[in-house]
């Protein structure tokens, strides 16, 4: 087993690196050598570091004097909570969440078409508007004009990435204060895990339009069930369903279409382009860490948006520090106060992804995922058409079918899982009779 990990590493090593050292040569396209993706992201990783090791210190400092039992002061109330905190757990991920749903699901239909309607809405004008944004901060120059020419381009993902999850906080804490919560159970620096992966998918998100297309970025995540699936058949030894091997067969698929249709056409260099899906499995190998921890601290009792201020609480930590350590953080107010437009972007941005996020702890709590699974898979698809129609992004006839393609797999497999679950619940309601 050491030899097979070992031997991705050095298969990753390999696949990696000729696409730094192209875009070390092809510097011009990002700046300069130090706008390389991969020196950026150590940059941000050792800021990390100066925070994560010196707190790693400390919870092992308190634990090991026992300072639970020990500790006394003013300071003990703060050290509790986030070295110890509540030990006690609990099965139920959210006490709001079961009665929210047995409540809608007993009230009439106009009222509940209503809810619907609202929260389909609000997920659809938040992430769009936010995807929209996000590529034309990403892509696009600010001050051009006809006497100086292309104007400067916006190059700190980081930034955009601290400006979204201050944001974040600041709803997520009045949101906990205005409204009562489950009290807190879980230490604090738990919530630190989660949060530095959020960190690094974020950005790698970000940081992947330097490289590629906003609609073979939505593609990409779309289609991240496929990883999942070989990671959980080969570390796992999960077996799956049929018409899952079927869905993500369609899905590769249409992927493959849209990508061989799209290198035909005006780009990147193809090297260029392999940096951006580089990027993308990190940002999927990020995210589906985060979404496994946090089921994990879900164990302990509290509620969504107690979960959204914990991670967002030590995601401003670790980028702001990062972000002052680099020198960055000055440089990128510098480029708003330069720029109006550029900051009223970054604002809405950070605001369409902070009310996103509570469209979608609403829609979960009122209507169970399948629902708000169906409403972002559409998203997607708009996002894409949305993408072509401003940005002017070529899709061959060959391209749209890989889309199609791709998001029939996608509502097959909503559909199936959807089948499955009604099939078990009413073979779990089937009375056994004694004979």
């Amino acid at each position: 087993m050491p030899l097979f990990a070992w031997s991705l590493c050095w298969c990753a090593a390999l696949c990696v690196l000729p696409s730094v050292f192209a875009d070390a040569e092809d510097a011009s396209l990002l700046g300069g050598w130090q706008d390389v993706w991969l020196f950026r992201l150590f940059l941000n990783v050792l800021g990390y570091a100066t925070i994560i090791i010196p707190g790693y210190f400390l919870i092992s400092y308190f634990k090991r004097i026992n300072y639970l039992e020990t500790g006394r002061g003013l300071c003990f109330p703060v050290i509790k909570t986030c070295v110890f905190g509540n030990e006690s757990k609990t099965g139920l991920l959210d006490d709001a969440s079961p009665a929210a749903r047995n409540e809608s699901e007993s009230s009439s239909s106009a009222p509940q078409a209503v809810k619907l309607f609202f929260c389909a809405a609000g997920l659809q004008a938040s992430y769009l508007t936010w995807g929209v944004l996000q590529e034309r901060v990403m892509t696009r120059s600010y001050g051009a004009t006809e006497v100086e020419g292309s104007g400067e381009r916006f190059r700190d993902s980081q930034f955009l990435v601290f400006m979204n999850r201050i944001l974040a906080l600041t709803v997520s804490g009045l949101w906990c204060v205005l409204f009562k919560q489950p009290r807190h159970g879980a230490p604090m620096y738990k919530y630190s895990f989660a949060s530095l992966s959020n960190i690094l998918s974020s950005w790698c998100q970000y940081e992947a339009l330097k490289y590629i297309s906003f609609p073979t970025q939505v593609l990409a995540k779309a289609s991240k069930v496929i990883p999942v699936m070989l990671m959980g058949k080969i570390v796992s030894r999960k077996s799956y369903e049929y018409w899952e091997y079927l869905t993500a067969v369609l899905i590769s698929l249409g992927v493959s279409m849209f990508l061989l249709s799209s290198s035909t056409g005006k780009h990147s260099s193809t090297v260029t382009t392999f940096s951006g899906v580089v990027i993308l499995g990190g940002y999927i190998v990020f995210d589906s860490f985060t979404s496994n921890w946090q089921d994990n601290l879900f164990k302990y009792k509290m509620s969504s948006v107690q979960m959204m201020f914990g991670v967002n609480l030590f995601s401003c930590l670790f980028t702001v520090g990062s972000l002052l350590e680099q020198g960055a953080f000055f440089d990128s107010l510098a480029f708003m106060m330069r720029h109006s437009e550029f900051t009223m972007h970054a604002v809405l941005l950070s605001v369409c992804s902070a009310f996103g996020q509570l469209f979608i702890f609403y829609t979960i709590s009122q209507f169970g995922a399948a629902v708000f699974t169906i409403i972002m898979t559409l998203r997607q698809a708009i996002a894409i058409l949305l993408s072509c129609f401003l940005y002017g992004h070529a899709v061959t006839l060959v391209g749209g079918l890989g889309v199609a393609v791709v998001f029939l797999a996608l509502f097959l497999r909503i559909y199936a899982r959807s089948r499955v679950k009604k099939s078990s619940n009413r073979a779990a309601q089937t009375p056994v009779q004694k004979v």
